[in-house]
């Protein structure tokens, strides 16, 4: 059983939104104290919501994670680049 979330699922949606859509983009460290959150956290969340965008190549999407994938079969995905990795969706 996964630990309950710090913070929730909401706010981190909220945050990444806020973020990637706001022009010109907000200087970082003054969002942060703003939304009272740990920088890296927010980085993180904002490198996953552009995973599961695909506008990232080198994390894997929720959807990835969720299908629990084995370690080797991504790693095999990885090292022959995403473009020619096996689909391993769950359809």
């Amino acid at each position: 059983m996964a630990a309950p979330r710090k913070i929730p699922l909401e706010l981190r949606e909220r945050a990444v939104r806020m973020y990637c859509t706001s022009a010109p983009k907000p200087q970082f460290k003054r969002f942060v104290v703003d939304l009272d959150v740990h920088p890296q956290a927010l980085r993180g969340w904002i490198w996953q919501a552009e995973a599961d965008r695909g506008e990232r190549g080198d994390r894997l999407t929720t959807a990835e994670k969720e299908g629990g994938l084995s370690t080797e079969l991504l790693q095999l995905g990885h090292s022959l680049g995403r473009s020619q990795a096996p689909d391993l969706s769950v359809q």
